[in-house]
């Protein structure tokens, strides 16, 4: 264990790049391959603008957050501090129930950022994207992008992760976001086993319905359990994948779609209904 976390800290931003790159190139190919839906918009349209957002905020993050919370994690588990390093327990299992409550502490966090005004107005430029495919899956305001990062810094001290497991952590999020996010078509059977152990795309797209109460719903990125536990797991929209309309009631404008109106998006025109506040617990 002490070499493979030699490693993985070792090479954190290369493995990082390099399982980004991949599946990125994988679902590119299956999206063109085999898409879900047709598409609403043209992806010279979109993919420029959502790719310049995603590569602002990663700039963004390096420069205000140079460890990030890989180096947090260090620090912690040095100085004892966070549930973990309080337990004596074996370094895989360690490893494992941090994912886990980071994993929660991140599902936690999105709803939150349905549930508040103030944080809706940030969140709601992901959900502004009129289709989904796997760039939606980086597509958030760079302030968003910095409030998550302290959550996830005060999560990681909190529980006192190893730094290997949030590095794993940050892998599996960002590969399972683009994976979720994708414009890709499952096999019936596969899919309806799929959503017991991982979010899929069919599950996740519901979130970006029109309808408030489908985007109230599905708000998890790598397991569909906290949905389930809490009661926000929706199985199907109620159009259907095909007929559901993608994005808000507001900012339906295609020009909505350049890297520059979405960075200003938080702080023009009206709030618009953040979904909790309009909750449908009905069928």
């Amino acid at each position: 264990m002490p070499e493979l976390t030699d490693f993985v800290l070792g090479h954190e931003p290369a493995i990082r790049l390099g399982f980004f790159v991949g599946v990125f190139a994988l679902m590119a190919g299956w999206e063109a391959l085999e898409p879900r839906r047709a598409r609403a918009v043209a992806r010279w349209r979109r993919w420029p603008n959502n790719l310049g957002i995603t590569a602002l905020n990663t700039l963004a993050v390096r420069f205000m957050f140079p460890t990030a919370a890989v180096g947090f994690a260090i620090t912690a588990e040095a100085r004892g501090w966070g549930l973990l390093n309080t337990l004596s327990l074996p370094e895989w299992l360690k490893i494992l129930i941090a994912i886990a409550l980071l994993d929660l502490a991140i599902y936690l966090q999105h709803v939150t950022f349905h549930a508040v005004p103030v944080l809706w107005r940030l969140h709601r430029m992901h959900h502004a994207d009129l289709d989904t495919d796997l760039t939606t899956g980086a597509r958030f305001h760079p302030l968003e992008i910095v409030l998550s990062m302290v959550v996830k810094i005060a999560a990681v001290v909190a529980l006192g992760a190893p730094a290997v497991a949030v590095v794993v952590f940050e892998v599996l999020l960002n590969a399972t976001s683009t994976f979720n996010h994708g414009n890709v078509r499952l096999p019936e059977n596969l899919d309806r086993i799929l959503r017991w152990f991982m979010v899929n795309p069919d599950m996740h797209r519901v979130h970006h319905s029109i309808l408030p109460n489908e985007t109230n719903s599905n708000f998890g990125f790598q397991v569909p359990w906290w949905d389930r536990l809490f009661g926000t797991y929706r199985a199907q929209p109620s159009a259907g994948h095909e007929g559901m309309t993608i994005g808000l009631e507001i900012l339906r404008d295609p020009v909505q779609l350049r890297i520059d109106r979405m960075l200003i998006q938080p702080f023009i025109g009206p709030a618009g209904a953040h979904p909790i506040s309009w909750r449908n617990r009905g069928p």
